[in-house]
């Protein structure tokens, strides 16, 4: 007999909407095969949000929520792009949002547990999310969240509903406001070049050794090509670094120096970042329905 561990369970019950101990009986009838424990719920949901909880969603909405300096940076996901324009479905992201900077939760399951009514539906958001997902039809997910609280000031800027970004700053906030519309154009991956991550770069040191080996350099050249390389990709991916948007004379670092502003983070979410989307390929769907026809004939 398998061990179930809490992680599957939390894994099964994030597909299937079904409660923690009805999760835990799938698996251990299963004998903790992921698949059929899946399959065993849905005959067992039956309901729409069981359903639903099945299918991707890559789509959705970012919303923001400041208070001082107290805020909040969300992303759902729905599982088109019909949806995002959705009233109940932007209001119950928004209230989101209002919630994470209120309560601070320590998990998404914490977050959907918060007291929220809308649309007849509640007393939880959880409970708003699942009606909402019956009442439209689509699968809806809390993917993410960032609570912010302490002495910087905040600022956000939404590019649309899709591109979200919140700045942690001292001076002047017209300033920290156009960092935030910088990096939602730009998308740095971090303040400075001391700042990025380590396994990104790695990956492009390794990209440049393979293009300095194919270049068929003496070996001190081909050193200081990869050198190089790391250099130039530090300075295009940190804010700092990179040249202001709206003047390309001057660097981000400059710019805030003139303003008397200081950027202490920023966090950046692009919806569906790192979500793979299912693609559906009309053309053979609709050969295969023919060709199911042909045969029923």
């Amino acid at each position: 007999m398998a061990a179930i561990t809490a992680s599957m369970v939390a894994e099964l019950r994030a597909k299937t909407d079904a409660p923690m101990m009805e999760c835990k009986k799938a698996l251990t009838e299963s004998d903790g095969d992921m698949a059929k424990a899946e399959e065993l719920l849905r005959v067992k949901l039956g309901s729409k949000a069981g359903k639903a909880a099945a299918r991707v969603t890559a789509e959705g909405v970012v919303a923001s929520f400041i208070n001082g300096t107290t805020g909040a940076l969300i992303e759902v996901n729905c599982e088109t792009d019909f949806v995002t324009k959705n009233d109940s479905f932007l209001a119950m992201a928004r209230a989101a949002a209002e919630l994470v900077a209120k309560h601070n939760p320590a998990s998404i399951e914490a977050l959907g547990a918060l007291s929220y009514s809308q649309d007849s539906f509640g007393p939880t958001l959880e409970d708003v999310r699942k009606g909402l997902i019956g009442k439209i039809g689509e699968n809806m997910s809390f993917r993410r969240f960032k609570y912010f609280s302490g002495a910087n000031h905040l600022t956000s800027y939404l590019h649309g509903t899709r591109i979200g970004v919140v700045v942690e700053f001292d001076g002047q906030e017209a300033a920290a406001r156009d960092v935030a519309m910088h990096v939602a154009a730009m998308k740095p991956v971090a303040l400075t070049s001391a700042d990025v991550p380590a396994e990104l770069i790695e990956k492009e040191r390794s990209v440049a050794t393979a293009k300095a080996a194919e270049s068929g350099k003496p070996a001190d050249i081909a050193a200081k090509m990869i050198e190089g390389s790391v250099q130039k990709y530090l300075k295009e991916v940190s804010l700092f670094n990179q040249p202001f948007v709206k003047n390309d004379k001057q660097t981000v670092e400059q710019m805030l120096k003139a303003a008397g502003t200081n950027v202490k983070a920023f966090t950046l979410y692009v919806v569906g970042e790192g979500i793979e989307k299912k693609v559906d390929d009309f053309a053979a769907e609709v050969a295969a329905q023919v060709a199911a026809a042909r045969q029923t004939a």
